[in-house]
C-alpha cells in the first residue's frame, strides 16, 4: 500500500502540473491549460533531436556493454594467475559516481590539450581531436559504456559460473569447436542475463543527466540533448513547470513501454 502511494502520488502531481499553466516566475498561478503543455513540448525544436539522441545513446551503450561484457566474461571465465585481481579491476569503474566519471573523461581522457587521447594522437603524429566539440554524442556513449561495462561483465560472469561443466566437457569430446560452443551453449545460457542487463541499463540510460550536464550541457546545439535534459531545461532554465511535467509524463510512458517488452522477454526466457 505504501509503495503504491509513493509511486502514484508523484505521477498524479506531475499529471496535474502538465494540465495547468505554471511558471516558476509566476507564483501561485495555476490556470488550466488543457493539452497545450504537451503541444508546446512536442513542437519544441529540441524535441526530435532529443528523442533521437536518447534512443541512439541508449541502444549504443546497451549494445557495446552486452557484446564487450560477454566477451570479457568469457575471457576471464577460466582460472588463471591473478584472476581475482583482474576481476576487481574490471568491476571498479562501476563504483565511480556519475559526475566524477564525467569529469574524469572530460579532463583526463578527452581534453584536446593534455588528455590521454590527445597524447596518444601526438605520439603517432596526428593532431589531437576535441572530442566533446566534434563528436559530443560519441563521447557521452564512450564514457557511459566504460561505466556500465563492469556491471554487464559481472552479471555475465555470475551466469557463466552456473553452466553445466559436464555438458561443456561432453561437447569437447564430441569434437565441438569453440565457435560452436559459443553459439549453441554459451550464448543461449547467457540469454536471461542479457535481458536483465538490457532492462536495468535501459532504465538508467533513459534518465541520464549528470554526465551530459557536466560535460556538454546538451550541446553543441542539440547534439547531446536528451529527453531528460530537455525536461531539466524546460523546468529550471525556462521556468516552465507545465511543459516540463508534460515531458516527464512522456518519459515515464517511454520507460514503461520499453520495460513491458523487456519483462515479457524475461518471462519467455524463464519459461524455457
Amino acid at each position: 500500500m505504501c509503495l503504491t502511494i509513493a509511486s502514484l502520488v508523484p505521477v498524479i502531481i506531475t499529471l496535474y502540473y502538465s494540465l495547468v499553466r505554471y511558471s516558476l516566475l509566476a507564483h501561485g498561478a495555476h490556470d488550466f491549460n488543457g493539452l497545450m503543455n504537451f503541444e508546446f513540448f512536442f513542437t519544441d525544436s529540441a524535441f526530435i533531436p532529443a528523442l533521437k539522441n536518447t534512443f541512439v545513446l541508449m541502444f549504443s551503450v546497451m549494445g557495446i556493454t552486452v557484446v564487450l561484457g560477454a566477451a570479457l566474461a568469457l575471457l576471464i571465465n577460466d582460472a588463471f594467475p591473478g584472476r581475482g585481481f583482474v576481476r576487481v579491476l574490471l568491476i571498479s569503474p562501476f563504483l565511480v559516481m556519475p559526475a566524477v566519471n564525467a569529469l574524469m573523461w572530460k579532463n583526463m581522457m578527452l581534453n584536446p590539450i593534455y588528455g590521454i587521447f590527445a597524447q596518444v594522437s601526438k605520439f603517432f603524429g596526428y593532431a589531437p581531436i576535441d572530442w566533446l566539440s566534434r563528436f559530443p554524442l560519441l563521447s557521452i556513449i564512450m564514457m557511459m559504456s566504460w561505466q556500465w561495462l563492469p556491471f554487464a561483465c559481472l552479471i555475465f560472469m555470475t551466469a557463466l559460473q552456473s553452466m553445466d561443466r559436464e555438458q561443456l566437457e561432453a561437447s569437447r569430446m564430441d569434437g565441438a569447436s569453440y565457435p560452436q560452443q559459443l553459439r549453441y551453449l554459451y550464448i543461449p545460457h547467457l540469454g536471461r542475463s542479457i535481458t536483465v542487463v538490457m532492462m536495468i541499463e535501459m532504465i538508467y540510460l533513459l534518465s541520464i543527466f549528470a554526465e551530459i550536464f557536466t560535460t556538454t550541457s546538451g550541446g553543441p546545439g542539440f547534439a547531446t540533448t536528451t529527453i531528460t535534459f530537455m525536461i531539466y531545461q524546460q523546468a529550471l532554465l525556462d521556468y516552465d513547470v507545465g511543459a516540463a511535467s508534460a515531458g516527464a509524463l512522456f518519459a515515464v510512458l517511454i520507460a514503461n513501454i520499453a520495460a513491458f517488452f523487456l519483462m515479457r522477454a524475461i518471462g519467455k526466457n524463464l519459461a524455457k
